[in-house]
């Protein structure tokens, strides 16, 4: 069974270089709207949940 946070924040990640690749003030990297520092946001926070479960021991 595929992993839940992994999926949500591979799905995160995937909005926000969609949303960047649309929008001429955001780049891969750096939001430089309000919906690109929303969805990048949302990314980066996901992305932490998920690497730190990984280095938490028994997980």
């Amino acid at each position: 069974m595929p992993d839940d946070l992994y999926e949500r924040y591979q799905a995160a990640h995937r909005a926000y270089q969609q949303h960047a690749e649309c929008c001429s003030p955001c780049t891969r990297y750096i939001p430089d709207c309000p919906e690109g520092a929303r969805q990048r946001k949302a990314f980066e926070r996901l992305q932490d949940a998920y690497t730190n479960r990984l280095k938490r021991p028994n997980r």
